[in-house]
């Protein structure tokens, strides 16, 4: 039997339906793409977690060998994998000759570092420049252990230290206003802390516990102003 050719059952979809199918998947892109953005950023974070409390576990085990602590990387045996995305602090300048570890070759020599750089050979077009540099600055000082300086400090009668992770990890531009870095800091003393506006804490979550990485800034939910 010959099949009409205008069977209702064997018609195609009209191009309302399919302007609607595009209207309703261009809505969940755009629901859904912004928040994978955060979401890749908060996996990145976790490098700077990690690293933080691998500087830790490494000062605590220096001073139980040495009687103190040190803010040179190679001494306490502090060295990030390669590829990574955020700027190490284990002091504000230079300690007896200590130098700046910039990862910007293949080859990386052993130093005496009290900083340990961005990865710009793995990531040649990290954003850089005057307002948003390779080795950002932690400018976080509300309640910080020492007033936010990285380093070796006396409190209370005993050594302590203070070791911050600073990175772009959601690939702000270079020269935009209301640049924002995420900043995490580590440190031997227990703080009540007064993190940035951009903070991923409420107001129950303000007590940086020692040996345990803080996020005093999060770059993952603030965005720079429009503009240059």
């Amino acid at each position: 039997m010959r099949v009409s050719r205008f069977n209702p059952r064997n018609r195609g979809f009209t191009l309302i339906e399919l302007m609607i199918v595009v209207a309703i998947i261009g809505i969940l892109a755009a629901i859904a793409i912004p928040n994978f953005i955060k979401f890749q950023a908060r996996s990145k974070q976790s490098e700077a977690k990690s690293n933080l409390k691998g500087l830790f576990t490494s000062q605590k085990s220096y001073f139980q060998e040495k009687d103190r602590y040190s803010p040179i990387a190679g001494a306490i045996g502090f060295a990030p994998e390669r590829g990574n995305r955020y700027t190490y602090w284990l002091a504000a300048a230079a300690v007896g000759g200590s130098t700046v570890q910039a990862r910007n070759a293949a080859t990386i020599a052993p130093g005496q570092n009290h900083q340990i750089t961005v990865d710009t050979f793995k990531y040649p077009v990290m954003p850089s420049g005057a307002a948003n540099p390779p080795n950002p600055t932690f400018d976080q000082t509300g309640g910080v252990p020492n007033g936010g300086v990285q380093g070796l400090y006396q409190a209370g009668g005993k050594s302590h230290f203070m070791h911050t992770a600073v990175g772009n990890i959601d690939n702000d531009i270079a020269g935009t206003t209301g640049l924002s870095f995420d900043q995490w800091f580590i440190s031997s003393e227990s703080a009540p802390v007064t993190p940035d506006a951009c903070n991923a804490y409420d107001a129950n979550e303000l007590n940086a516990a020692e040996g345990v990485p803080f996020n005093m800034a999060n770059d993952v939910n603030c965005e720079p102003a429009a503009g240059p």
